[in-house]
């Protein structure tokens, strides 16, 4: 008897932790953030945010940053060095910092900066 309350117990208790674990990922999982950079004079190429052009940004990852700007980027940091985005393609980009600039880029050009958290 005893035996068979502390099996039930354990199973109860173990059932309990496998739908808690399964309830807190469904928790982690978010929608990737938007990061768009567009084309804007002066200095080249800007993050645009509800049409507000700023040349750092945070956001919560993972972000899809998409080009819009007039030349492909280099976008080089985070885990795995440096992706190229090609105008009007969409590159996703997993916790870290990034630093973005145009190929090709004139010195007076903006470097922009993105934390994805």
């Amino acid at each position: 008897m005893k035996r068979a309350l502390i099996l039930a117990v354990t199973l109860t208790v173990g059932s309990l932790v496998i739908a808690g674990g399964a309830a807190s990922a469904a928790r982690r999982t978010t929608t990737p953030a938007s990061v768009t950079v567009v084309m804007h004079d002066p200095g080249c190429h800007w993050f645009s945010v509800d049409g507000v052009f700023k040349r750092t940004l945070t956001v919560k990852g993972p972000a899809i940053l998409t080009n819009e700007d007039m030349a492909a980027l280099d976008i080089v940091g985070g885990k795995f060095g440096m992706h190229a985005d090609r105008v009007g393609k969409q590159v996703t980009l997993s916790r870290g910092t990034y630093r973005i600039v145009m190929v090709g880029q004139a010195s007076d050009d903006n470097v922009l900066k993105l934390l994805v958290k």
